[in-house]
């Protein structure tokens, strides 16, 4: 630039700004956070009057997107400035930092500009932003992303660039996109779309796509988030070939409107039922939780009375408060643990497992129960991944590769004989539950030789199943 020129342009702009200091290099005043509001007003003016800025004024545009400490009017101004100039560079800052911004305020802001420009190259990082949670839980159909999506392209369009942006991810750099696209899916209420998109979907070398279409074709049902799809991975590998065969028959003696319903989770309870209580298969839900409602006539019952959820939070441990939220799989799941409970070997082997874990302070003892090569309920043991303290499980990788296949995840309230204050699961063992999604059941001492049952799983369902009794064998 024309010195003498400059000059007389910063002299103008600091008189007219009210400026005590003549800003000499508008890019390096622009880019300072901690600079003033009429400072940066004024450094943009000056920007904005030069016909060809260089690059350290575009690069001190770009930084209007994402660095704050700048009034969004001026933010806004700038943007609109650096798309008729360099629209190119803009889109590219936007792809990057769009799905990156926290201020709510500001992000609203940006999705505006996005859909009042028009901008839809821009579609990805729109759907990448919405797929994070957001703090305070907006209601979707409220959240800018999603306003801005339907301003360009209309009310129907965002579950259908949601599930574009899915099958757009392939690289191994996007596995969190695909994660985020697939939490949102089902966020938007979408699952028997989704599942009927998985099953037309065609073949491709998309690294999810094969295993959900085998999943939906075989079973009816798909995973619900990232862990889920582990886990179905898992199943899909060679060596548990046989696992998802057998699985895949007996769902097929499931009545048609009862596999929508289905969860991962339950693949093993199915295997396990049609191997030792195929009846269950027979039986729709009400029939099977009213069984499950009679088992538990007389039992004892006993519940965490400091269980660490946030205030008003705590859960019923009663059958009936979480009736109508049971599924077929919960209650087949619990008739099956209660059979499982009902052989002396098993809970001969429970109680021993609990008996070390009462002598071992270091940390919570856990593990599997699942069916042996034989066919017989089975407990598996699994050291902790670490040793944290007395009142945490710690489950290894081990333990989840063989939980795959497992009915149950387990562990011990064992920190002492009298510890029915202390039974049923607290709030880690319910976060646990939310994000494996497994069943799991959790054992708690009552005195020498009784000990406490409760199951549970994600989003809160928990239910007593009494107590159970050292054998004597």
């Amino acid at each position: 630039m024309n010195w003498s020129r400059a000059f007389g342009i910063t002299l103008m702009l600091a008189v007219l700004n009210g400026c005590t200091t003549p800003i000499t290099d508008p890019a390096a005043s622009l880019g300072n956070q901690s600079a003033s509001d009429s400072t940066h007003r004024a450094a943009l003016d000056l920007i904005r009057t030069d016909p060809k800025p260089g690059q350290d004024e575009i690069d001190a545009l770009q930084g209007l997107v994402y660095r704050p400490g700048y009034q969004p009017e001026l933010r806004l101004e700038g943007m609109d400035y650096l798309l008729r100039i360099d629209p190119e560079t803009l889109t590219t800052t936007l792809r990057r930092r769009l799905p990156r911004i926290t201020d709510h305020d500001w992000l609203r802001g940006v999705c505006r500009f996005v859909s009042d420009h028009r901008l839809r190259g821009l579609d990805e990082a729109l759907v990448s932003s919405w797929g994070r949670p957001w703090t305070g839980d907006l209601p979707e159909d409220q959240r800018p992303e999603y306003r801005a999506l339907v301003a360009m392209y209309g009310p129907d369009a965002p579950t259908r660039l949601v599930w574009e942006t899915f099958l757009g991810a392939t690289r191994p750099s996007q596995s969190g996109l695909r994660a985020r696209c697939w939490d949102l899916l089902h966020r938007l209420g979408a699952r028997d779309e989704l599942i009927a998109l998985v099953r037309a979907a065609p073949d491709s070398d998309h690294p999810l796509l094969r295993d959900l279409n085998h999943a939906a074709r075989s079973f009816g049902t798909i995973p619900w988030n990232r862990e889920e799809m582990l886990w179905l991975a898992r199943l899909s590998e060679p060596s548990r070939q046989s696992f998802w065969e057998e699985g895949a028959i007996a769902v097929q003696a499931l009545p048609e409107d009862r596999r929508g319903d289905l969860e991962i989770r339950d693949l093993p309870i199915i295997v396990a039922a049609a191997r030792h209580r195929p009846g269950l298969l027979d039986t729709d839900a009400a029939s099977l939780i009213a069984e499950v409602d009679v088992s538990l006539q007389g039992q004892r019952h006993f519940r965490e009375q400091d269980p660490g959820f946030m205030p008003g939070k705590d859960l019923d441990h009663r059958l009936r408060a979480h009736r109508d939220r049971l599924t077929w799989g919960d209650a087949a799941a619990m008739l099956l643990a209660q059979q499982a409970l009902a052989m002396a070997p098993v809970r001969a082997h429970l109680f021993n497992f609990a008996d070390r874990d009462l002598l071992d302070e270091t940390t919570e003892y856990g593990g599997v129960i699942d069916l042996d090569e034989s066919g017989r309920f089975n407990v598996r043991e699994f050291p902790p991944r670490m040793r944290v303290h007395d009142k945490r499980f710690e489950a290894s990788q081990e333990m989840f590769d063989q939980g795959y296949t497992s009915l149950f995840h387990f562990h011990y309230h064992a920190q002492k004989h009298r510890n029915g204050a202390h039974a049923g699961p607290g709030a880690g063992d319910m976060a646990y539950a939310d994000n494996t999604r497994a069943n799991c059941l959790v054992l708690t001492f009552i005195d020498d030789n009784t000990m406490n049952v409760d199951f549970y799983r994600h989003d809160g369902v928990l239910v007593d199943l009494g107590v159970i009794l050292r054998p004597r064998l």
